[in-house]
């Protein structure tokens, strides 16, 4: 993992803050820890949820996220793999483009 951090800002209810803040006290952690596991297993979750996952390729097919970003979000050999559709998708249109 890299050590290069990116500092954010974001507005969040009280109440979720006031939680985190609770168990980061009895974690004895700090607030950024807590909200930082939060993520990456919210992501982690995210990257092996079917739904999910079918909408990212579609964004990836639709060229709305870089292949960087489709490689971060579901890992390198699924990208790998969504990469190889995308061109074989790609290529079955030029052919079908060119039949017409």
């Amino acid at each position: 993992m890299s050590t290069d951090k990116k500092r954010v800002q974001f507005r969040a209810p009280n109440r979720l803050i006031d939680r985190a803040d609770a168990l980061a006290a009895v974690l004895g952690e700090d607030r950024t820890d807590v909200l930082v596991t939060a993520l990456r297993e919210y992501l982690q979750d995210a990257a092996h949820d079917d739904t999910l996952t079918q909408e990212i390729a579609a964004a990836y097919y639709d060229d709305e996220i870089s292949f960087e970003q489709l490689k971060a979000l579901v890992g390198a050999e699924e990208a790998a793999n969504l990469r190889v559709l995308k061109q074989q998708l790609d290529e079955d249109f030029i052919d079908e483009v060119a039949d017409v």
